[in-house]
C-alpha cells in the first residue's frame, strides 16, 4: 500500500503560537511533505486504500487470549508465567500485565477514527473509474461495519452488561481531537445499531470476497449485538439469516477450517501470515527452533480437555492434542493444536487465519434466544439447534430432548465452552450470563484463582491511567 494513505494528518495538528510568541511567519511556512486528509482521501480509490489501511488494523488476538486466560480455558504449564495479575484477576487501571496486552480502546478508536476520516471523505471524493459511484456506496458501508464492530469490541471490555441507563463509552462518529464524556449504553447502542442496519444496505449480498465485509458477516454481527442486548428476536433472526446463507460444516469438513484447508463457515477472515498479523498459535506456545518446540506458554485447562468424547467428537482432534514430542521430553504435552499451522520447525507454524464469524457461533446465538423465547424443545427450537450442531461434530450421536428452559440454557452455555475455545468469547459469555469463572482445582494458579463470582467488578476491565489522563471526562469503572 502506498505510504502515503498513512500521512492522514487531522488527528495530530499540534498548535505552537503560544510557544512561538511572534514567529509567526514561520508557522505560515506551508509544509511540503504533508499529505493532509483532504488530498490523500481525494479520490474514491483513495477512499478505497483507507479501508483497507481500517481493515489491516482488525485483529482477534488480543480478545482471543484474554477470553482464554481469564476464563477456566487455559492453565499456566509451567514452563513460562508473568501473567499472575491478569490470570489471577488482581489487576488494576495501572496494572502492567493490561497495559502491556490488554487495551482495547487504543485499537479499536483508531479503527473507528480511520473509517470516521473515509466516510467524511466519501461524498466528495472524486471518481475517476468506471464502477467509482458502486465502490463509493460499498466503502461507505465497510466503514459503517468497522465502527459498529469496534464500538462493540469496546463495550465488551469497558461496560457492564446491557442496561440502556447504564455507562456506555464514548461513540465516535467524526474524526475529533475533542476529549468525550461516556454516554448511556441506550444511546451507544441505538448509534450502533443505525451503523450496522445502513451498512447492510450498501455491503455486497454475496461471499464472493470473505476477507471484506459482507451482508452475512453484518447479519453475524447483529446477531451478537443482539445476543448481548438480550434482544432474542432479533438474536433469532439475524442469527437465521447468516445461517441461510452458510449452513454448517459436515464432521468430514470440520477440520479443514483449522488448517485454512476451506472456509467453510466463514463468512469473514482475517487473513494472518508470519509477517502479516502473526502467529495465532504463538499465544499459546512458541514457535519450533533448534529441533525443539517453542516454550509452552498456556495448557487447556483439565476441564476443557475432559468436557470432550476424545473418540468421537471431531472438535477434540483439531483443537487439541497430546504431543507425543513434549511427553517424552519429560515436558507438558498437553497443548492447544487449534492454531498449529503448518507443523512443527515449518514457515508456518502457528500461522492461521482468524475466524471471525462462522456457523456454528450463530446456531448458538439462535438457539440461546429461542431458548430465551420459550422455544426450548420441538422444531425450530434450542434443542434442534443444539442437536444439529453436535450431529455435524459427533460421531453416532443421538438426539437430545430438553425438558425445560433452564436445561437448554445450560447445554448451549457447555456447547459454546466446547465448539468455541480459544476463539474470544469465553470470559464475556460468563459475563453476560451472570456465571462465575470456575476453574477446576488442578486448573488453578492457586487457590485464591479458582474462583471469580458472578457479577464480581473485574469483569468489567478497568480503564487505562493513560486514558483517563488523555480525555478526564471519562469516568473510571467501579471498584477501581
Amino acid at each position: 500500500m502506498n505510504k502515503k494513505y498513512f500521512k492522514i494528518a487531522g488527528a495530530a495538528a499540534i498548535v505552537l503560537s503560544v510557544a512561538l510568541g511572534g514567529c509567526n511567519k514561520l508557522l505560515e511556512i506551508e509544509e511540503t511533505d504533508l499529505i493532509a486528509g483532504d488530498v490523500a482521501l481525494k479520490t474514491v480509490n483513495n477512499c478505497e486504500q483507507g479501508i483497507i489501511g481500517a481493515y489491516g488494523a482488525l485483529g482477534t488476538e488480543m480478545g482471543l487470549l484474554l477470553n482464554s486466560t481469564f476464563s477456566d480455558e487455559v492453565k499456566t504449564s509451567g514452563e513460562f508465567y508473568n501473567a499472575q495479575t491478569t490470570h489471577e484477576w488482581l489487576y488494576s487501571s495501572q496494572d502492567v500485565g493490561l497495559r502491556d496486552n490488554y487495551i482495547a480502546t487504543i485499537p479499536n478508536y483508531r479503527i473507528v477514527d480511520r473509517v470516521n476520516r473515509v466516510i467524511a471523505a466519501l461524498p466528495v471524493a472524486d471518481s475517476t473509474r468506471a464502477g467509482d459511484e458502486t465502490l463509493r456506496k460499498k466503502l461507505r458501508g465497510e466503514a459503517l461495519f468497522m465502527r459498529a464492530w469496534s464500538h462493540f469490541e469496546i463495550f465488551k471490555w469497558y461496560c457492564k452488561n446491557y442496561d440502556a441507563a447504564g455507562l456506555g463509552m464514548p461513540y465516535m462518529e467524526s474524526p475529533s481531537l475533542a476529549q468525550q464524556p461516556r454516554i448511556d449504553m441506550g444511546t451507544y447502542f441505538t448509534k450502533m445499531l443505525a451503523d450496522i442496519t445502513e451498512a447492510k444496505t450498501l455491503l455486497p449480498n454475496n461471499l464472493t470476497d470473505i476477507n471484506r465485509a459482507n451482508v452475512a458477516s453484518a447479519n453475524g454481527l447483529h446477531a451478537r449485538i443482539a445476543l448481548y442486548m438480550r434482544d432474542w428476536a432479533t438474536a433469532e433472526t439475524q442469527a437465521s439469516a447468516f445461517i441461510s446463507a452458510l449452513p454448517l460444516a459436515t464432521q468430514a469438513e470440520f477440520p479443514g477450517i483449522w488448517t485454512d484447508a476451506t472456509a467453510k463457515e466463514l463468512s469473514f477472515r482475517l487473513i494472518r501470515t508470519p509477517t502479516v498479523g502473526g502467529r495465532i498459535g504463538s499465544l499459546f506456545r512458541g514457535i519450533t527452533a533448534g529441533g525443539q518446540i517453542g516454550t509452552i506458554v498456556w495448557q487447556p485447562s483439565n476441564k476443557l480437555w475432559n468436557s470432550y468424547d476424545s473418540v468421537n467428537d471431531v472438535r477434540w482432534k483439531a483443537y487439541l492434542i497430546d504431543e507425543p514430542l513434549l511427553r517424552n521430553a519429560g515436558r507438558p504435552s498437553r497443548i492447544v493444536n487449534k492454531y498449529a499451522g503448518t507443523g512443527y520447525g515449518t514457515a508456518n507454524e502457528n500461522v492461521n487465519n482468524a475466524k471471525v464469524f462462522r456457523t456454528a457461533e450463530m446456531v448458538l446465538i439462535r438457539a440461546e434466544a429461542r431458548a430465551e423465547q420459550g422455544k426450548f424443545t420441538g422444531a425450530n427450537s434450542a434443542e434442534s439447534d443444539i442437536n444439529l450442531l453436535r450431529t455435524n461434530r459427533i460421531k453416532s450421536y443421538t438426539n437430545e430432548t430438553f425438558a425445560s428452559k433452564d436445561a437448554a440454557i445450560a447445554a448451549v452455555m457447555q456447547e459454546r465452552f466446547k465448539e468455541l475455545p480459544f476463539e474470544g468469547h469465553r470470559f464475556w459469555d460468563l459475563k453476560r450470563r451472570g456465571l462465575p469463572v470456575q476453574r477446576n482445582t488442578d486448573d488453578a494458579p492457586a487457590a485464591t484463582a479458582t474462583t471469580l463470582s458472578a457479577g464480581n467488578f473485574r469483569f468489567v476491565l478497568p480503564i487505562q491511567q493513560t486514558d483517563l489522563q488523555a480525555n478526564p471526562l471519562l469516568q473510571q469503572n467501579e471498584g477501581y
